[in-house]
């Protein structure tokens, strides 16, 4: 099964603000084999781009050296030439040098404009990547993984790492290029002066890794937070969960949670941010104070006879060596981004490399259209991963056949496992041992989109997106016209209510549909199966939580839509499946009794007792 990282666990303890800054004092990013080379992998696509972008970088950089040369010049030979000022000399210098400002410019523009199309499609195609990534895991993992924590994956870590992708190639090429050609032209205009510049570096680049290192720890704790912060969000903010606070009375309660969490958020802000800034104090003073060591270096070299050292020789240097330091500061913050960065990437791999537990087979047939309708378990077992102390498996050598066309039920104690097999005929579950068979296939040897196409399903739980009842309806075919749409909801029994909002088929149900009623909802949701149009159609314990006025609509929704298909009903009110062509009931994992209601009346056994306890 798919390992969730310490990032995705559900917490299921509400901390105090101290638990909160310990959680993420411990949080560490994943550890990724290979990431930089990963990273660099994203680029791949864009290579042209990236090409143009280098050429400009180069000359970009070139350009950047030539003006501080021309300095020289503009001093030694425009302004103090031995034979007083030379304003011709001085007018083409002073020209080139706008010139080359000019050039620089436009071209500055053009390689912003490049880099950040680069990075922000890069950016997208990760997001999308992720997001597509995510869509393939199996159920089991989002059963285990809170939503916020996911959504902050895809928002917070993919758009954390935007300015790298965005900034990273021009700068390291830019500025590498540029303390290169500012070193060689140093040395050109004098190599002791040089020696006096540079000396410092190894010192920095030490600290710089140090203060990265860092950096990257407190990026890790950060993200962390981001994610719980997301995930209480997510939690508490939906019309579920203020329905639930606010009937418990937990408003204050929540809000003092989260204020913990951002607290703790405000506490890693700030500590991320100066992380770095006694480093770059020091750089700025190193920086500041090379000049004026220059200028007295230059001073003794001038009094122990050292020749060629002029005027524009000493502002041409100081000017180069800014070329140099400001360049190689920005290499230093684009080390420390990356180093930071690094956690953020880590994060977003760690998701990517998660291995799907249920995924086609090569070779993966479609389904045989001779034999649709027909499902088969044979010698079943399933259990969840730690789902139980005891080990006993959710389903136990279950075997049982449906033939086309039939109406069959499933009924049982909570927790028998009814439910489980209604995950497994699709394939959202994956059978521990034995074989389910669909269309006289076993599943696993089937593609899931083949498999997925044939089967509706309709839960007790219905999920409509906040979005029109024409919306909702197109879920399940999106080219369906108004008229399909029309023939669906009438089958439904919800077209002449929906006829009567002001705004018809173009009502904006809510989130998760909350402008609609319990029975309003199932019936869109059973139009929306309706329109999709399967043989296999699976219902589960569809009208539990509809009072009786509903349900009995509903349920006649439900008897239209099961006429001409295979219906699998996983029932809890017997009342809804005593016309059903077979029954099964479902007993500690195991198929108990099976037959008509008459028959298992009859029979006296487990199914007798239940339907004398509802009756009752």
């Amino acid at each position: 099964m798919t390992q969730v990282g310490q990032h995705g666990k559900q917490r299921t303890r509400i901390g105090s603000g101290d638990a909160a800054t310990q959680r993420a004092e411990n949080a560490e990013a994943p550890k990724i084999p290979h990431l930089f080379r990963r990273i660099t992998e994203l680029f791949q696509s864009h290579k042209g781009p990236l090409a143009v972008t280098v050429v400009l970088v180069l000359l970009n950089a070139a350009l950047s050296v030539i003006p501080p040369l021309l300095t020289q010049r503009a001093f030694d030979d425009g302004l103090f030439p031995p034979g007083g000022p030379d304003i011709r000399t001085l007018s083409i210098i002073v020209g080139l040098m706008i010139g080359l400002y000019i050039l620089s410019a436009l071209l500055g523009v053009w390689q912003t404009w490049l880099t950040s199309t680069v990075g922000n499609n890069v950016m997208g195609a990760l997001r999308v990547r992720l997001f597509s990534h995510l869509q393939a895991m199996e159920l089991s993992f989002f059963t285990k993984t809170k939503t916020g924590i996911i959504q902050s994956r895809l928002q917070n870590d993919v758009g954390g790492v935007a300015s790298v992708l965005s900034n990273t190639v021009s700068s390291v090429l830019g500025n590498t290029v540029t303390v290169i050609a500012a070193f060689v032209a140093m040395l050109l205009l004098n190599w002791q002066l040089t020696l006096i510049a540079v000396v410092l570096m190894p010192v920095l680049a030490i600290a710089q890794r140090r203060v990265g290192q860092v950096r990257a720890r407190i990026a890790g704790k950060t993200q962390e937070s981001l994610s719980d912060m997301t995930a209480i969000t997510q939690e508490t903010l939906s019309v579920s969960g203020i329905l639930l606070s606010r009937s418990f009375n937990r408003q204050q309660a929540e809000t003092a949670r989260y204020a913990d969490e951002n607290q703790n958020q405000i506490g890693l802000q700030v500590r991320l941010q100066m992380s770095g800034q006694w480093f770059f104090a020091m750089v700025n003073i190193f920086l500041s104070a090379i000049p004026a060591i220059v200028y007295l270096v230059a001073g003794y070299l001038i009094v122990g006879g050292v020749t060629g050292i002029t005027a524009g020789t000493i502002v041409a240097f100081t000017t180069v060596q800014a070329r140099l330091m400001f360049p190689l500061m920005g290499l230093m913050r684009v080390a420390l981004d990356l180093q930071t960065s690094s956690a953020l990437f880590a994060r977003i791999f760690e998701y990517l490399d998660l291995v799907p537990s249920i995924s086609d087979r090569p070779g993966a047939k479609q389904v045989d259209t001779e034999q649709l309708g027909r499902v088969e378990f044979d010698g079943v077992t399933f259990a969840y991963p730690d789902a139980r102390d005891d080990g006993a498996p959710t389903l136990n050598d279950v075997s049982f056949e449906i033939e086309p066309g039939e109406f069959a039920a499933f009924v049982g104690p909570s927790g028998a496992g009814k439910t489980t097999v209604s995950y497994l005929i699709p394939r959202f579950q994956e059978a521990s041992a034995g074989s389910v068979l669909f269309a006289g296939t076993d599943v696993r040897d089937l593609a899931q989109e083949s498999l997925v196409t044939h089967i509706g399903i309709v839960s007790q739980e219905t999920y409509l997106f906040h979005a029109t009842i024409a919306e909702n309806l197109r879920y399940a075919k999106p080219d369906a016209t108004d008229a399909e749409l029309e023939a669906a909801a009438r089958a439904a029994n919800i077209h002449d209510t929906i006829a009567r909002f002001p705004d018809g088929y173009d009502t904006v149900v809510g989130e998760r549909g909350y402008r609609l009623s319990g029975g309003e909802k199932q019936r869109v949701a059973i139009a929306r199966v309706l329109l999709k149009d399967p043989e296999v159609l699976i219902l589960d314990e569809a009208t539990s939580a509809l009072d009786t006025v509903s349900e009995r609509v509903v349920q006649q929704a439900l008897d239209t839509a099961s006429r001409g298909r295979t219906t699998i009903a996983i029932a809890h009110r017997l009342s809804t499946i005593v016309g059903a062509d077979v029954i099964f009931v479902v007993d500690a994992g195991r198929i108990v009794e099976r037959g008509t209601h008459e028959e298992l009346l009859a029979a006296g056994g487990v199914y007798a007792g239940l339907y004398a306890r509802q009756v009752r």
